[in-house]
């Protein structure tokens, strides 16, 4: 057994001293040593940007210089830029840019509510047929155009929403639904309403299929009854889908809306009554 020997306050003192040191100079070195760099909340492995953005995605398309369609689309519309957009899964894509507004001639502003997120391309479509077709047919109604009430634009889904199903255009920012339009007066026209004029809704109905290669609405596939669906996809031949019925109310609702009500009578207070006989 090792012989232990009395130490005295002296060396006890020294050795804590020493002991203390040394490991303050350890926590010092450990504090020294930079950690780690956090990665960026939405950090994608690069290997994996091909796949997340569709097979013909390629990172070298992307660059801050504007696309053509970009610079066509600067002059018709006020946009912010995207250049690109990943995934999930094969969702997004590249020259994407929030739509917010559509300009007009004479420097009018329609806005786009909410902003649309779109490829470059549908956006300057979308802009285009308000724009040249869809102001000039509500002006020529006698309604001044304000804004677009969308309902759907880039979303990461199958079609129609169904589990499984193939990708929808709406994730390749192809694709945006339009629920109606709202006026300078502050009325709202719903373009699936069946109690706005037929021939404004036939008109709008035949310039979206002639601008756009789908077109779906009421009539189309239960999914579209109370809103327009457009999108540019391309098809074999340029095949073109146009599915919207331009419905007129039954002639007794018909009657309902256009037939006032009488005007009910006015109330006549009883007649003040004295020794059992009305005044």
């Amino acid at each position: 057994m090792p012989q232990s020997y009395p130490r005295s306050p002296f060396v006890r003192a020294l050795i804590a001293t020493v002991f203390l040191a040394g490991f303050g100079c350890g926590l010092a070195a450990a504090e020294d040593v930079p950690l780690p760099r956090p990665r960026p909340p939405f950090w994608v492995e690069p290997k994996s940007f091909r796949e997340a953005a569709g097979e013909n995605f390629d990172t070298a398309d992307v660059t801050a210089k504007p696309s053509d369609c970009r610079q066509r689309l600067d002059k018709i519309a006020t946009i912010e830029p995207i250049p690109r957009l990943i995934g999930p899964g094969a969702c997004g894509g590249r020259d994407m840019v929030q739509l917010n507004a559509v300009q007009l001639p004479g420097h009018a502003r329609i806005e786009i509510r909410p902003a649309s997120v779109l490829r470059c391309e549908m956006a300057e479509t979308l802009a285009g047929w308000i724009q040249d077709e869809a102001d000039p047919l509500l002006r020529k109604a006698g309604m001044a155009l304000r804004s677009v009430a969308t309902y759907d634009d880039f979303e990461c889904r199958g079609r129609n929403r169904v589990l499984g199903a193939k990708l929808s255009e709406h994730g390749k920012g192809n694709a945006i639904d339009i629920r109606a339009f709202t006026l300078a007066d502050g009325r709202s026209i719903g373009l699936t309403d069946m109690t706005v004029a037929k021939d404004l809704r036939e008109g709008l109905r035949a310039s979206a299929c002639e601008r756009f290669t789908t077109v779906l609405g009421p009539g189309s596939d239960g999914h579209h009854e109370g809103h327009i669906h457009l999108d540019i996809a391309e098809r074999r031949q340029g095949y073109r889908i146009c599915q919207w019925d331009v419905r007129e109310l039954p002639p007794a609702e018909i009657a309902s809306v256009l037939v006032p009500l009488p005007v009910p009578r006015p109330v006549i207070p009883d007649a003040p009554v004295k020794d059992g006989r009305k005044l």
